[in-house]
């Protein structure tokens, strides 16, 4: 997040380091310059996201393939300059940054209560003022750029330090964020998403000399300064009596100024006049009230120190420089094979969350768009729990006595305070047998093998007697109707009306273009809706990290959202379905949609019969029936009792 206030600052008091740049002409330069090195930017996804997701509709769940279509458009672009782009994505929740993190996700959960309330008293979608992320945006944009032939990277510290480093390292021309600590960090320059034209490929540098020369001080201040400011490493709070000090000494240049603004000028002031060595550092040390942890300020400089870098501020002893290392490993994992394969497929953006398990035990989620009043749907972190358990025996090995480690999750959802991580056990997956040997799963072959891989991942969901019909679906279609029966199972609140419009959406969603999407428009919003396709979103990050860790049944890039799922498509089948229009309105006069979706009415209405109806029309036909037959065949019958079936 960096630095509260520093952007703003420099735009306001310091215009001579807000410089428009046109990234065509840096690029040629580079290319004069360095004609064996091609001109790279290398870019801060996290703080990109929100700028990158320009569709219309957000509060639905996401509108994917408009999504995908946008990216593909920011590449192009670049591409058409020559410009080689490299995207960072944070990979991990270092420990000292816990609180935080902890703090933004409450601060989100105010937003998003906000925002339901809107939505209930207006029915429609607030203003961009109130905008927030559809619920697993990061997650999916990494794939979605790694589907599109991009360099992605996961990070094993956050991502400001490892994007500043790879800048630093590859001669970058340029870092592209919106992140204020890529001003304090000596490294490429610093552009502004938020203030690039894709057309012109023009956008603003924010030049870290011009705003030392506002300041007073040198390139070698700047990360005392944002130490002494507040960042993610040393709390506000440990430091407001400081500011008053620094104020009572540097009255304010300007009367117009906030007190934010003054307080910078305060503290630069204060710096200009302390000696550059580590003497002063422990000086300052002792005089804040950092309590029992006097190294938080020395930890808050070693956080902006690249590798190869030194200071004068900081002793280059290998005791201070070990935080540059990557996040702690606590061997989870024994097998060192396992553990590499693992951290490779992290790094490169190919499997999801299992490193973070493996390595540390533990695993966080943030805020998803949920309905906190609406109690009749349980919070996601809580109906795919149980899957989750079971992955955790899939990866972890039992220890002495045999007894699996237990994980460590951070999940935001109504009811948990966040004051501690939860620990939950692993619970192994119903297989016969018992579970493959992961080694086996990973890296063993043949036919055999891929049969075990298939066989854990469904049940891991409790459908492992399910595996034949499934693997004769197409496999989005086949993760699709995974995820809709085990939603069936673990929200009794489901009724027949959202299992049509979830079906109906799938059906509809074939064919349909980014365009097309686009076009379509919602007289209203549905908050149940936003909160079922929030859920669902969710889902498929489950299917995501249960295929991961049973050695990838599935193409990664079939389990996408784009390929599922649409927000406003969603909205509009289930407003339609809950007005209970008619099944050919419902399927938009699709002749064979209407007889499967038929089909399956009736097959759910019958839940305690044993009727079997065979339609052979093509492969979705075959899904949408068997779909229907999972209450007969797994389901207890109670799931499907007169108060979930209202019609």
């Amino acid at each position: 997040m960096g630095i509260k206030g520093l952007q703003g600052f420099v735009t306001r008091v310091c215009p001579d380091a807000c410089r428009t740049v046109d990234l065509k002409e840096v690029a040629e330069k580079h290319r004069i310059d360095h004609p064996d090195i091609p001109p790279v930017i290398v870019v801060d996804a996290m703080s990109c996201v929100r700028h990158w997701y320009t569709p219309e509709s957000w509060v639905c769940g996401g509108q994917w393939r408009e999504y995908l279509a946008n990216l593909e458009a920011f590449i192009k672009a670049f591409t058409a300059a020559g410009i080689t782009l490299v995207f960072y994505f944070d990979g991990v929740v270092e420990e000292k940054k816990r609180d935080e993190w902890i703090k933004r996700r409450w601060q989100n959960y105010k937003e998003i209560a906000a925002l339901f309330q809107f939505v209930k008293t207006h029915r429609k979608q607030p203003g961009r003022g109130m905008f927030v992320l559809p619920s697993a945006l990061p997650t999916f944009t990494r794939y979605a750029l790694k589907s599109l032939g991009q360099k992605t990277v996961c990070t094993l510290k956050e991502a400001d330090f490892e994007v500043a480093a790879y800048g630093l390292q590859h001669n970058c021309i340029g870092i592209l964020g919106q992140d204020s600590d890529y001003l304090i960090y000596n490294t490429s320059p610093y552009f502004s998403i938020e203030k690039l034209c894709l057309d012109k490929l023009v956008t603003v540098m924010y030049c870290r000399e011009a705003l030392c020369r506002a300041l007073g001080l040198s390139l070698t201040h700047l990360p005392l300064f944002a130490c002494l400011l507040g960042n993610d490493v040393v709390p506000e709070s440990l430091l407001e009596g400081f500011w008053s000090k620094c104020l009572a000494t540097c009255p304010p240049r300007n009367k117009s100024y906030n007190r934010r603004t003054n307080v910078l000028l305060a503290v630069a002031n204060y710096i200009s006049r302390v000696p550059c060595s580590y003497s002063s550092l422990k000086h300052l040390e002792e005089m804040l009230p950092l309590g029992s942890d006097k190294t938080l300020l020395l930890r808050g400089m070693e956080s902006y120190l690249l590798p190869g870098q030194h200071s004068p501020w900081i002793p280059p002893t290998a005791e201070h420089l070990k935080t540059f290392s990557a996040v702690e490993e606590t061997a989870m994992c024994q097998d060192k094979e396992i553990f590499q394969l693992a951290k490779e497929q992290h790094i490169q953006s190919e499997n999801y969350v299992v490193f973070n398990i493996l390595c540390n035990g533990v695993i966080e989620c943030s805020n998803s768009l949920e309905d906190d009043r609406d109690t009749e749907i349980p919070g996601q972190a809580l109906i795919f729990r149980p899957v989750r358990q079971h992955v955790y025996s899939v990866l972890l090995e039992p220890g002495k006595g045999g007894a699996c480690p237990s994980v460590k999750e951070w999940f935001v959802y109504f009811g948990n305070p966040l004051q501690q991580p939860e620990v939950i056990q692993p619970v192994q997956p119903p297989l016969p047998g018992g579970t493959p040997n992961l080694k086996t799963l990973w890296f063993a072959k043949g036919p055999e093998v891929e049969k075990q891989r298939y066989s854990t991942f469904l049940a891991c969901f409790h459908l492992q007697d399910l595996m034949e019909e499934l693997q004769a679906l197409e496999a989005p279609v086949a993760g699709f109707c995974c995820l809709l029966a085990y939603l069936m199972l673990q929200v009794h609140s489901l009724s027949l009306e959202d299992l049509n419009a979830f079906v109906a959406l799938v059906l509809c969603l074939r064919g349909k273009s980014a365009s097309q999407l686009e076009r379509l428009q919602l007289m209203e919003v549905d908050s149940r809706a936003v909160h079922l396709g929030a859920v669902f979103i969710r889902g498929l990050t489950t299917l995501l990290m249960a295929n991961s860790a049973c050695g990838f049944p599935f193409r990664m890039d079939d389990l996408m959202p784009w390929k599922v799922f649409d927000g406003k498509l969603f909205q509009e089948k289930y407003q339609r379905s809950h007005r209970s229009c008619s099944v050919e309105e419902l399927l938009e006069g699709n002749v064979s949609n209407y007889i499967l979706l038929d089909s399956s009415v009736f097959l759910l209405k019958k839940s305690y019969s044993s009727i079997f109806i065979y339609i052979n029309l093509n492969v979705v036909t075959f899904f949408v029936f068997f779909l229907c037959i999972f209450p007969l065949l797994i389901f207890p019958v109670s799931s499907f009792s007169p108060n979930n079936i209202k019609r």
